[in-house]
């Protein structure tokens, strides 16, 4: 199926034996996921996948199995704007804004289920936030004032400068792996795509990230969100033939994640396995706004190996 077997061992190997790497302070010190710390480790493992698909590079370089010249190997991994550049700037204007709001639509179907109290009034989860950081000081900015500055700046600037650190990951898997995958199947491919990048996390979710309700079992939650996320991002990739628009897509879903802990009630406290964009009600959300996509705008060719 795979024309040179060895380098889809090689890329996750890399991946995933540079992510645990990355999170050994985690494990032996045994550091609290609200550690300081623990950003530098995110940070540093979000780029372990763009150093996969530079080992996969070099390593058929020098064994003379990869004759592409850089030119090719850049479109082949979607480095460049695709075959239609205007409906790659189109997609990143869409991944850029779009997200936001399947973000913001995810709170809001949240609390319609009754999966999510919201205090909108109050803003009393945010309040009490601010001054656990800073007891007994006056915050910055009020708390509305706060909440629709970090709005803003999740539409306006966060989707450009968390793509900087996303680019690391998504060069790995939307912009070598899933091209790889695809004789599987479009389905299958993003499927399996899907799995492999919710697995991952593994260093960071096996300790409850995302999900500290769940300790260990965060880790399979989150592979559920990364399956349907990971669609969306596919059909960007696939659709355009490019990788930036998975690229901004990832940075905005960064800069959006924490939206629901902004608006939540103090007294009834958001459970993060249901609500919001990364809860079971943001993934089934994003897995049927991705099926749509893919049924409706379907992949323009396959992409090369």
């Amino acid at each position: 199926m795979f024309r040179r077997s060895a380098d889809l061992p090689l890329f996750l190997l890399v991946a995933f034996g540079l992510s645990w790497l990355f999170a050994l302070p985690l494990w032996l010190g045994d550091l609290p996921l609200t550690s300081p710390a623990l950003r530098l480790i995110g940070l540093g493992m979000m780029f372990t996948p763009a150093l996969g698909v530079l080992a996969v590079r070099l390593y058929g370089r020098r064994r003379g199995t990869d004759e592409t010249t850089r030119r090719e190997w850049a479109g082949r991994t979607g480095l460049t704007l695709g075959g239609r550049r205007g409906r790659t700037f189109a997609l990143i204007a869409l991944a850029w804004f779009g997200i936001p709001l399947l973000a913001v639509a995810a709170i809001a179907l949240s609390a319609a289920l009754g999966l999510l109290a919201v205090d909108l009034d109050g803003l009393s989860l945010l309040r009490r936030s601010l001054e656990s950081t800073a007891p007994g000081r006056e915050p910055p900015l009020p708390a509305g004032a706060l909440l629709a500055l970090q709005i803003a700046l999740a539409f306006l600037v966060a989707p450009l400068i968390n793509a900087i650190v996303a680019f690391g990951e998504e060069w790995g898997w939307r912009g070598w792996l899933l091209p790889r995958l695809m004789p599987l199947g479009t389905w299958r491919a993003l499927l399996v795509s899907g799995v492999i990048w919710g697995a991952w996390h593994a260093p960071l979710t096996l300790r409850g990230y995302n999900y500290p309700e769940l300790g260990a079992w965060a880790a399979p939650m989150f592979v559920v969100f990364c399956v349907a996320f990971g669609a969306l991002l596919g059909w960007l990739r696939l659709f355009s033939g490019s990788v930036w628009p998975a690229v901004v897509g990832h940075g905005a879903l960064n800069g959006v994640g924490g939206l629901t802990l902004l608006v939540g009630d103090v007294t009834r406290p958001p459970n993060l396995v249901f609500a919001g964009i990364t809860g079971l009600t943001g993934s089934a959300l994003v897995a049927v706004v991705a099926a749509v996509l893919l049924r409706r705008l379907r992949v323009p060719a396959p992409l090369p190996e």
